[in-house]
């Protein structure tokens, strides 16, 4: 048997990354009792008819278990995890990062903006805007990134609309949502009652957009129908940071890093963001991060 699984293990090497190997090997453990049954061959001559009978029911369990993990790790199949992402409302800062983060890893992005020209690292691009897209236009993909920013007074109430029209049109399906959001929503207490925005240092200038965003926030958690996952940032967002490679997954609750910061730069965010991807391990939860 070890040599069956050693022989995978090479395989596998070749086709999947580091957190995905061990749900490979076991995912074709059924493949392995086939490969391996000349090794097998005479001790299960020795064995008597009980024996065998045990042997092939036990084996059949441990198949059916764990084809079920990794279908809850998003196993797609031999040669793809996770391999087709879409970004909408593309053109923002953030969005550019994430896009540029997963096309490294060799994921298959498309990217939806509303401007003409393509100025992302995908090589699909799609002029197209958020409120425009449909059911349609999202088929066959396994994750979607919804970056939509707005700041103005007027088009604040738009982080709700938006998130629920994407709700809406993933609504059903295993299409996984996953959402660029803000650390105002972020708690402070045990409890969860009192926000990063309820401070009385807050800067007043921020609270309408924390408001906006703890609200579309709120509202997705209603989704039981969506495969949606939520993932705040530090309370210091730098757009211009350097990509340091290293981050702490938080939850619900504000958190510093061991330097008492509560920072985390687009690039950082972005590897935490194609992370939850590839690992899809908060679904319908908050996370957040912050540079480690």
């Amino acid at each position: 048997m070890e040599k069956g699984i050693n022989l995978f293990q090479k395989r596998c090497n070749k086709i999947v990354d580091n957190k995905n190997r061990q749900c490979y090997i076991e995912r074709v453990k059924d493949v392995i009792n086939k490969i391996t049954t000349k090794i097998y061959q005479k001790s299960l001559q020795s064995f008597d008819k009980t024996e065998k009978v045990k042997f092939r029911k036990s084996q059949s369990k441990k198949s059916k278990k764990n084809k079920l993990q990794c279908k809850e790790e998003n196993f797609l199949g031999k040669e793809r995890i996770m391999a087709k992402i879409a970004v909408v409302a593309a053109n923002g800062k953030a969005a550019k990062k994430i896009i540029t983060e997963a096309v490294n890893r060799g994921f298959e992005v498309t990217a939806f903006g509303r401007r003409a020209e393509n100025d992302t690292d995908a090589k699909n691009y799609i002029q197209k805007d958020i409120l425009d897209l449909t059911r349609e236009d999202l088929k066959g993909y396994d994750a979607v990134v919804d970056a939509f920013g707005a700041w103005t007074a007027e088009t604040l109430p738009l982080h709700s609309k938006t998130t629920q029209h994407l709700a809406d049109i993933l609504s059903g399906t295993d299409v996984r949502l996953l959402v660029v959001g803000g650390a105002g929503s972020l708690y402070v207490n045990p409890e969860h009652t009192i926000q990063v925005a309820d401070g009385e240092n807050f800067p007043e200038a921020f609270k309408p957009l924390a408001q906006a965003m703890a609200a579309a926030l709120s509202e997705l958690r209603e989704r039981k129908d969506v495969q949606w996952t939520y993932i705040s940032p530090a309370a210091d967002f730098q757009a211009e940071g350097e990509r340091s490679g290293k981050y702490i997954l938080a939850g619900e609750e504000f958190t510093l890093n061991p330097a008492g910061e509560s920072v985390i730069s687009y690039a950082d965010y972005a590897i935490a963001m194609v992370d939850e991807i590839e690992s899809g391990k908060h679904i319908q939860e908050r996370i957040s991060v912050v540079r480690a």
